[in-house]
């Protein structure tokens, strides 16, 4: 098992920059991959960014550019360097861990962090 905490969220206004941390309860270095996720109100959770325990990374079109996800292995820890913020990417972003088992992987998610980007 692991626990994860997100921390880093609040109100922004637009254009301006936050950096979330996604912090875990053991070390991170054999998980198969680390990711950021967010659910806008009455919208579907989708992926915002991805980091693979090759360091490979992956963004949604629509923060390409403004995002960036890296891994602290030594910290445990996850971050996602949020730039030129928008309105519409006022959601709550939840950290998911994707974790090898005896039998295959699970995920594993955190409590979520509120962003709210507004003037």
């Amino acid at each position: 098992q692991v626990q994860l905490v997100e921390s880093g969220g609040g109100l922004v206004q637009p254009g301006g920059s936050l950096r979330l941390s996604c912090a875990a309860s053991r070390s991170i270095s054999s998980f198969y991959a680390m990711g950021w996720y967010r659910q806008a109100p009455g919208k579907q959770r989708e992926l915002v960014a991805i980091i693979r325990s090759s360091s490979s990374t992956n963004y949604a079109d629509s923060v390409k550019g403004r995002f960036t996800i890296s891994r602290d292995n030594a910290k445990n820890t996850v971050y996602l360097q949020m730039n030129s913020l928008k309105p519409e990417d006022t959601a709550v972003y939840y950290c998911k861990a994707n974790i090898p088992t005896a039998i295959g992987a699970r995920d594993y998610w955190g409590q979520g962090t509120q962003v709210t980007v507004s003037s």
